[in-house]
């Protein structure tokens, strides 16, 4: 009994499946902090110059 239950947790592709969205979804979220950092100073830029924009109205 133990056996089968090693052998169809081995088997088992629903886990291996998750486990692999699970790696994606933590690589993109690395790629998008990375260029968030990357970009920083072009960002607060942007953004500053929008709220100047606003204000200005």
């Amino acid at each position: 009994m133990l056996k089968n239950k090693l052998v169809g947790l081995v088997k088992e592709e629903k886990g291996q499946g998750l486990t692999e969205y699970g790696l994606v979804l933590g690589i993109i979220a690395v790629a998008v902090v990375a260029t968030i950092g990357l970009f920083r100073d072009e960002i607060v830029a942007m953004y500053d110059s929008a709220l100047a924009d606003l204000q200005s109205r």
